[in-house]
C-alpha cells in the first residue's frame, strides 16, 4: 500500500505534473514509443528519486513502457506531497514518500520499495542499493542492474566496485553529457540560486558569494551568482579545477581565508565537512550558509549546533543560529539540497534530458544485462547523442552533417595537411 501525506492533494499535483509535461518534449517522444512497444514489460522497478513533478513524468513514461513501479524519496525535504498524491490517484503508481519524513520513515519507505523484489534499481545518491547490499542481500538475486542519477551516488558506486562489493551492473546516468553538461551546470546553477533567494529574500548583487567546489554544479552556480551581480569567490582542492575557475574570471581562495569575508557560502562538492566549525567561527555576523551537494554533510551541522547558544526558525526554510558573542549565522534548508529543500529543483526542460537518459538506460539494461559485468558503466554514446538530437529537434534547431569527404578525412591517417 502507498504511504503518502494526503491523497486529497492529487488534483493539485496533477495540474503541476501536466504543466511540467509541456516542457519535456524528449520524454514525451519516449513515452509515446514505450506506450506502443512496451519494452519494459515484466520489469519491477524501485526508483529512489526526488519525488517532484518532473520525476512524476519519468514514472508515467516507465509505466507506459510496461513496468511495475514502487517509488520512494531520495530526500525527505524534496518530496512534493501533491506530486506523490497525484501519482497514486491518477497514475496508479505505488509511492512511499512524505515531505519532512524522519530518518526512520525514510528508510522504512526504501525498504517498502525493496519488498516486491525489484529487477532494476534507480537511485539518486545510492541509498536504495546501499540498503539492499547492507541490510537486504537476500533480495539481490532479482536485480539485473540499476541506474544512478547524481555525482555523489556515482562516487559511492565506484567505491563499491573498487572494494569488490558492487553486486550488479550500474549505469551512471549522471555521467551522460546530456545530463551533467546541462542538468548539473544549468539546472543546479539556476535552481540553487532560486533556493537561496526563496529561503532568504536577500539581494545577491554586491555581496561576496562563496562557491565551494568547481565541478559542473559549481561552475553553473558560480556563473548564475555572477549573473545576479554577486562577487564570486571559489574554493577548491583540485588544482586543475581551481585553475579553470581563475581562468573563468573568479577569485580562488582557501576556505580558511574567505570565511571571514563571505556573505553567502554554498557547498557543491559531494564531500563531507567542507565548511567546519573553524570556518564558522571566522564568519561575520549575518553570514548565510547553504548546501547544494546531495547529502546534508557538506556543512558540519553537528559543530554548528554545538557552537550555537540559540537556534530559531525565522523563515520557512531558514534557521538562525546565535553564536557566542551574539553573532548570528543563517542556514538554508537545514543544510540539505537547497534547490529542492527551499525551491522546486531543476526546471522541467533540463530534467527532460536527465530523465530521458534514465528511461532509455532502463530499456538498455533489460536488453543487455546478460552481457554486462558487475561494474559502473557510462551511458552508451549512442543513447546520449540520440537524446541530444531529439532535444535539438524539439527546439527547432538544425545542425550540419559531415560530408563523405570529411568522414574519410577524420578516419584516415594518410590524409595530411
Amino acid at each position: 500500500m502507498p504511504d503518502i501525506a494526503n491523497i486529497n492533494l492529487a488534483d493539485q499535483g496533477l495540474n503541476r505534473i501536466e504543466y511540467a509535461w509541456t516542457e519535456m518534449p524528449v520524454l514525451r517522444i519516449i513515452h509515446d514509443r514505450f506506450k506502443k512497444t512496451k519494452p519494459l514489460a515484466g520489469l519491477i522497478l524501485a526508483p529512489c528519486l526526488h519525488v517532484t513533478t518532473e520525476t512524476a513524468n519519468l514514472m508515467r513514461t516507465l509505466k507506459a513502457g510496461g513496468a511495475e513501479i514502487h517509488l520512494c524519496a531520495s530526500n525527505p525535504l524534496s518530496t512534493q506531497d501533491t506530486t506523490a498524491a497525484a501519482l497514486v490517484k491518477h497514475f496508479d503508481i505505488d509511492v512511499h514518500a512524505v515531505h519532512g519524513a524522519d530518518r526512520d520513515l525514510y528508510y522504512k519507505h526504501i525498504n517498502s520499495c525493496i519488498d516486491p523484489g525489484p529487477n532494476v534499481t534507480m537511485d539518486d545518491g545510492c541509498d536504495l542499493l546501499t540498503t539492499l547490499i547492507s541490510n537486504r542481500p537476500e533480495m539481490l538475486g532479482n536485480v539485473i542492474g540499476g541506474t544512478e542519477e547524481t555525482t555523489t551516488g556515482v562516487v559511492r558506486l565506484r567505491a563499491m566496485a573498487k572494494d569488490g562489493v558492487l553486486p550488479v551492473p550500474i549505469i551512471a546516468v549522471n555521467d551522460a553529457m546530456t545530463k551533467h553538461f546541462f542538468d548539473n551546470r544549468y539546472g543546479t546553477g539556476q535552481s540553487t540560486v532560486d533556493g537561496i533567494i526563496r529561503a532568504t529574500n536577500v539581494l545577491l548583487a554586491g555581496r561576496k558569494f562563496v562557491v565551494a567546489g568547481y565541478g559542473w554544479c559549481g561552475r553553473g552556480l558560480a556563473n548564475r551568482a555572477k549573473g545576479h551581480g554577486a562577487h564570486v569567490i571559489v574554493t577548491e582542492v583540485d588544482p586543475v579545477k581551481a585553475l579553470e575557475a581563475v581562468m573563468d574570471g573568479f577569485t580562488v581562495m582557501p576556505m580558511s581565508k574567505v570565511a571571514s569575508i563571505g556573505d553567502f557560502f554554498c557547498t557543491v562538492t559531494g564531500d563531507i565537512n567542507v565548511i567546519r566549525g573553524e570556518h564558522i567561527k571566522k564568519m561575520k555576523n549575518g553570514a548565510i550558509l547553504a548546501n547544494s551537494g546531495h547529502f546534508d554533510c557538506e556543512i558540519d551541522l553537528k559543530a554548528l549546533e554545538k557552537m550555537a547558544k540559540n537556534k530559531k526558525r525565522v523563515r520557512d526554510s531558514l534557521d538562525e543560529y546565535t553564536l557566542p558573542g551574539g553573532k548570528k549565522v543563517f542556514l538554508c534548508g537545514e543544510g540539505r539540497l537547497v534547490n529542492l529543500a527551499a525551491a522546486e529543483g531543476h526546471p522541467a526542460s533540463v530534467m527532460d534530458m536527465s530523465f530521458a537518459n534514465q528511461a532509455l538506460c532502463v530499456e538498455y539494461l533489460k536488453n543487455n544485462y546478460k552481457k554486462l559485468d558487475t561494474q559502473v558503466y557510462s551511458v552508451p554514446d549512442k543513447i546520449d547523442k540520440h537524446i541530444a538530437a531529439m532535444k535539438l529537434k524539439a527546439m527547432g534547431v538544425k545542425i550540419d552533417r559531415l560530408t563523405a569527404e570529411q568522414v574519410k578525412y577524420l578516419s584516415s591517417w594518410q590524409e595530411g595537411t
